[in-house]
């Protein structure tokens, strides 16, 4: 239903792969350039890998003087060369930072085309890419400076890889040498990423196709001398490295950021289950899909191809799920291949029924959460970016629905895919921004600016101290040496002439210690927001010092005869 010979002249071979990826640079895009800096997985990382590059140690991760997280290096290397060839370490502009999530989702979807046309036509795999390119989940994590979208574009090219190893065997053919080499690198690449959850999606997908066909002559095909060697080389140096540099603790001691058993626990503490419930919006707009997608797992499931999807998603997912990993978007190439072949064959009417639902539920989620925040966050002016939202949302999931009934589904497929690209650009690059409430960071700093007291000017003593708002994203933005301290050492800062931010419910002690040390300071601005990473609202008050330092300070700005 899906193809014509145009269409499978366009969506096959690279053409079909370089679309997808262009669908997901289109996806990914807007947020990526327009969104602040989001608490605290990615404003983590990113002052992570800052200081990597300030202190010229890409073995470490660490944030400020603390070890940084659980996961191993490998994005950090690749933030710390986009930045490198992009930015500066000291511009702090985030979207440099998120341009390997980026290039890492347009990898995804390329992989999924190729690894779905090991079994399927070209139209189907091209519709494949472009279900997960479109998805919110995939076209979110590729606008966001974490590894999420480095291990689902790791896991999709390995598993891709895997579907073709798999379907050479099935048909008795030698498989190619640089098809393994691909498999081998994907698992290195996800090791490097998220440490060993990263190969678990793989490895449940071999195990599951083990033990569904009983005889399995691909999986001695696989190059499991060098390609071991492989992995070892890519990830081997850098766990000396480590080793060495924290004497052994990465391993077995917890405080050290590392540890293999918190890298095995996933290290998110996500509720089990969510990613199950949540599934209709983070697919969006494809949510009317998952019950085609549902009925073909099952009816066709002694299909090779649509085994190999069920193998490559279903003990992937569950994994992931049991293990609070946070999320399942490295498996979602599985589902998205099950969806497209669902598209393309007859849907029965329980079947479309339960895809209206779904695309109604998705579409109503989305568009309850853009009402809802614009409501309690929305700046003057965003009305426009709020309209163009619910509009764009109730668009694509009409035109989802509408391809399970549509005389010619690609014409409805490819509507609600357009529409889908459109209600996300509106939501992350047009209305996010403008809820001004949630990026308390970004609106301290700009006060900084416009007060000049942002020690970058040259103006004023550094750091800056923070009281009661230790979100990594105001470190990020003001600085690797801002200060995240109590009230005493705000106290101490206003000694040394060093601006102050102080959270209201830390006003008083505050305020309680200038007095006690015969201290003067002054406010000159404040935010108010809400802190969503721990769901308080918050007030931070900028105080500038009115008690000059000493002339001997360290801290003391130079005067314009000395420089």
């Amino acid at each position: 239903m899906l193809g014509n010979a145009r269409l499978e002249s366009i969506a096959k071979g690279w053409r079909g792969r370089g679309l997808a990826a262009l669908i997901a640079l289109a996806a990914g895009l807007p947020g990526a350039l327009a969104l602040p800096p989001l608490d605290r997985d990615e404003a983590r990382t990113a002052q992570a890998t800052a200081q990597m590059l300030e202190t010229r140690d890409l073995v470490t991760v660490r944030y400020q003087d603390r070890p940084g997280d659980q996961r191993p290096v490998g994005v950090h290397w690749l933030q710390a060369a986009s930045v490198a060839a992009t930015s500066s370490a000291e511009a702090r502009r985030i979207w440099a930072y998120r341009l390997p999530s980026l290039l890492a989702a347009m990898l995804a979807a390329a992989a999924c085309v190729w690894g779905a046309a090991a079994f399927f036509e070209a139209p189907v795999a091209l519709a494949a890419g472009m279900i997960l390119a479109i998805s919110a989940l995939l076209s979110t994590e590729a606008g966001l400076a974490s590894g999420d979208a480095l291990l689902c574009g790791a896991v999709t090219l390995s598993l891709a890889a895997l579907a073709h190893l798999y379907a050479a065997g099935l048909r008795g053919e030698a498989p190619l040498r640089r098809t393994k080499l691909v498999f081998w690198l994907g698992i290195g690449v996800a090791l490097l990423d998220h440490g060993p959850i990263g190969a678990l999606p793989i490895v449940g997908a071999v195990v599951a196709l083990w033990a569904s066909d009983r005889a399995t002559p691909w999986l001695k095909t696989l190059g499991w001398g060098w390609g071991v060697l492989v992995v070892a080389g890519m990830i081997g140096p850098w766990l000396a490295a480590i080793t060495v540099h924290t004497d052994a603790h990465y391993w077995f001691n917890p405080n050290s950021g590392g540890t293999l058993a918190g890298d095995l626990a996933g290290g998110h503490g996500a509720w089990p289950g969510g990613n199950t419930l949540l599934a209709p919006l983070l697919i969006f707009p494809a949510a009317a899909l998952l019950p085609l997608a549902a009925v073909q797992a099952w009816t066709a499931r002694h299909e090779p191809g649509v085994r190999f999807a069920i193998c490559s998603l279903v003990p992937g997912w569950l994994v992931l799920e049991i293990l609070g990993a946070g999320s399942t978007l490295p498996v979602y190439g599985g589902l998205a291949i099950l969806a497209a072949v669902g598209l393309a064959r007859p849907a029965g009417a329980w079947t479309v029924r339960a895809g209206w639902a779904l695309t109604a539920l998705a579409g109503a989620g989305w568009i309850g959460l853009a009402i809802s925040g614009w409501a309690a966050f929305g700046e003057p002016g965003s009305v426009a970016a709020l309209l163009l939202t619910v509009l764009a949302i109730a668009a694509a999931a009409l035109a989802a629905g509408w391809m399970l009934i549509a005389p010619r589904r690609r014409i409805a497929f490819a509507a609600a895919c357009a529409l889908g690209l459109a209600g996300h650009a509106a939501l992350a690059a047009g209305l996010a921004p403008r809820l001004g409430g949630l990026w308390l960071a970004q609106r301290t700093g700009a006060l900084l600016d416009r007060t000049h007291l942002n020690p970058r000017d040259g103006l004023t003593p550094g750091p800056v101290t923070v009281i009661g708002f230790t979100e990594p994203s105001m470190v990020f933005t003001l600085g690797t040496e801002t200060e995240l301290g109590d009230a005493g050492d705000g106290a101490e800062a206003i000694a040394e002439g060093r601006p102050v931010v102080v959270e209201d419910r830390q006003k008083a002690g505050f305020l309680s210690e200038l007095a006690g040390d015969k201290l003067k300071a002054s406010p000159v601005g404040a935010v108010a927001g809400w802190d969503y990473a721990t769901g308080r609202k918050m007030r931070l008050v900028v105080y500038r010092s009115d008690s000059p330092p000493p002339a001997d300070s360290d801290t003391a700005p130079e005067s314009p005869a000395a420089k």
